[in-house]
């Protein structure tokens, strides 16, 4: 059996308290054992063609109207998949991690995997990831990295693959961004009326920093 892994991420690597800088950053997968939604995915976009609303990037839920936002997850709203989310409030990462922008972002995927893995696929079978391409090859490296850690530790289990796609390539990564904007918008701005959408659909929120009480900028 094939499990699907699509993910997407929100939140900047701004560790200050800089006005633009984010509170959190969020990895958000969305596991699929078929592709059955990606149909549906196409009559929307072919619906809103016809209306004259051009989404030259696809499905983006940042630059999308609210109105195609609402529709996107009323779709979404109709399938089976499972959104896995991991959640760092960046003032309590220490130095350590956040050395560089690319091992943060491998210590994220380390820790989503390892958390995620074995409830999301089963023994024996393969788990492919699709991740939305981000930044520079050392945060490519990074990711793969992760994905090698995590494999070996559950290599009796089943077997992972990885790969990075841009998000405005594959449909089902847009599913991934739009579950990770309604998961942004809950934690950072307590925002949760698209969350509430999908809510049912949450399998976990590991917030990993959660019960840390020392903050390092």
């Amino acid at each position: 059996m094939r499990t699907y892994l699509y993910a997407d991420e929100s939140g900047n690597f701004d560790f200050s308290l800089n006005p633009g800088a984010s509170r959190y950053f969020l990895l958000t997968t969305v596991a699929l054992n078929s592709h059955a939604i990606v149909a549906d995915l196409l009559d929307l976009r072919r619906e809103l063609a016809k209306e004259g609303v051009e989404l030259p990037e696809g499905f983006h839920a940042t630059n999308n109207k609210w109105p195609t936002r609402m529709r996107m997850f009323d779709m979404l709203s109709k399938h089976d998949f499972r959104v896995d989310a991991t959640i760092l409030e960046k003032r309590k990462a220490e130095p350590a991690i956040r050395r560089s922008d690319s091992s943060f972002y491998g210590f994220v995927w380390y820790n989503h995997l390892k958390h995620t893995v074995r409830d999301v696929v089963l023994p024996q079978s393969e788990l492919l990831i699709t991740a939305s391409a981000i930044g520079t090859n050392q945060m490519k490296m990074h990711f793969i990295s992760a994905v090698k850690s995590v494999n070996r530790e559950v290599k009796s289990e089943s077997i992972i693959k990885a790969t990075m796609r841009p998000a405005a390539t594959n449909l089902c990564l847009q599913v991934a961004d739009y579950c990770s904007w309604a998961l942004q918008r809950k934690w950072e701005r307590d925002d949760s009326q698209a969350y509430a959408i999908i809510e049912d659909k949450i399998g976990s929120e590991n917030n990993i920093f959660g019960s840390r009480t020392t903050f390092y900028y």
